[in-house]
């Protein structure tokens, strides 16, 4: 891989990575099309990360379909590499010693419930940008707090990749696709975009004026109140800059309305990321 990124920089061609951890569904074909029009070759990574799994989360659990996704992406016809490596090449060292962290940006949200996660995430990324030695990387906005500790660590280590986010593509009802949606069941499946339906309605009402964070997190537990088949995890305001809470909103400020419920065992996540008028 590196002596193929080489090759590449050599003969002056730009380089985008996307990375993934399989399982590919049309929001990540949407990335390496972004990505495709980003840079002259493309890498797709696929890496079930060990390291941003906690105790009791779907690690073995979760699939892995690589003969799959080789196919889908050969089908698209974007992708130049393929980038698999196993656990041991990405973590050469039984005991692995060495992590990159982000201050305070993992505490909330995602990070609140899920412990270490982030510095799971932070660490393989950095090692696969060192790996594949990107100019861009594109990531999905579906986990904007994912997006924005990456881009403040890539900024703060001077790694020269420029991160690009695309927004969540969904199904029809507002559901942001995902990988986990498989594990829904039919009533699940029906009350889950009630998630995107209330940071909606949120957007809806800064952008009308509302510059109460108390507030509209209020308005957004109410209106999820109504799916029964879900249990809210949070429901949080919070900067782009170092992922804090809002309480107050400040014109011009810009802004994650992010949010996460358990449907049965699928934990879903999904976000709206807002300039304040």
């Amino acid at each position: 891989m590196r002596a193929w990124s080489r090759a590449c920089l050599e003969r002056g061609e730009t380089i985008v990575l996307i990375p993934t951890m399989g399982a590919l569904h049309e929001g990540h074909l949407a990335l390496v099309e972004r990505g495709r029009k980003t840079a002259q070759r493309v890498i797709v990574s696929v890496f079930v990360n060990p390291t941003q799994f906690g105790p009791g989360e779907d690690f073995e659990a979760y699939p892995r379909t690589l003969e799959h996704d080789t196919e889908v992406l050969s089908r698209q016809g974007m992708t130049d590499v393929v980038f698999a490596p196993s656990v041991d090449q990405v973590y050469p060292n039984v005991q692995n010693l060495t992590w990159v962290t982000v201050d305070r940006m993992g505490d909330l949200l995602c990070g609140a419930s899920r412990p270490g996660h982030f510095k799971g995430v932070t660490t393989v990324v950095s090692r696969l940008f060192n790996i594949t030695r990107p100019d861009y990387a594109v990531f999905g906005m579906k986990d904007a707090q994912q997006f924005f500790i990456l881009r403040r660590m890539t900024q703060e280590l001077g790694l020269g990749t420029e991160l690009v986010g695309v927004e969540t593509v969904r199904e029809d009802d507002g559901l942001a696709l995902s990988s986990r949606n498989r594990y829904l069941n039919v009533a699940q499946r029906e009350q889950a975009p009630r998630l995107f339906q209330a940071l909606q309605s949120a957007r809806e009402q800064v952008l009308a004026g509302e510059r109460d964070g108390g507030k509209l997190i209020e308005e957004m537990e109410s209106n999820l109140s109504g799916a029964t088949e879900g249990r809210i995890d949070y429901l949080e305001i919070v900067d782009t800059t170092e992922l804090q809470p809002v309480s107050q909103l400040e014109s011009g400020a810009e802004i994650v309305v992010a949010g996460a419920a358990y449907f049965g065992s699928a934990r879903l996540i999904d976000n709206v990321v807002i300039r304040v008028p």
